[in-house]
Order: C-alpha cells, then sequence, then structure tokens
C-alpha cells in the first residue's frame, strides 16, 4: 500500500485547522457569550467555509471536503449564538 503524503498532509493541516475551533464552540455554548465575536467576521467566514466546501467537492479534494464541512458545522453554531443572543 502506497501513502500518498500529499493527501496525508492535507488531511493532518485539515484536522488542525478545524478542529483548532471545538474551543470557542465549547466556550460559546456554556457561556452563551458571544459579545467580543464579530458578527460580519463570522458571517464572512461562514460563507467563505461554503464556498471551500463547495469547490472541495467540484475537484474532489476530500481533505478540503472534509474540513471544510466540519468546520462550516462548527463556526456556524458560533454564528447561531451570535445571532441569538440576548442584548445587554
Amino acid at each position: 500500500m502506497q501513502v500518498d503524503w500529499a493527501q496525508a498532509l492535507g488531511f493532518m493541516a485539515a484536522a488542525l485547522t478545524t478542529f483548532s475551533f471545538v474551543p470557542q464552540v465549547v466556550y460559546c455554548w456554556k457561556t452563551r457569550d458571544t459579545h467580543s465575536i464579530s458578527l460580519g467576521m463570522y458571517a464572512c467566514f461562514c460563507l467563505g467555509v461554503l464556498c471551500w466546501l463547495i469547490y472541495g467537492l467540484m475537484v474532489k479534494q476530500w481533505p478540503v471536503v472534509a474540513a471544510n464541512a466540519v468546520t462550516l458545522v462548527l463556526a456556524s453554531s458560533i454564528l447561531y449564538l451570535k445571532l441569538n443572543q440576548k442584548k445587554p
């Protein structure tokens, strides 16, 4: 069995960058505190991640698809909390 090192590196990069969102998501869901998070930044970020996901599907780049599918779920959950936060 031959290892595709480029694919392996892609999956490693995808895992590291994707799971870097987990602590922020956990914090936001536990505290419901999103006041210091920029709505514009997260909205643009989620749209960009969706575009990367679609791109990955179009060119069949599975590390791109996997990373952006998970990242979209994580970032969208923060965006959801931000949009539904109670005003102080």
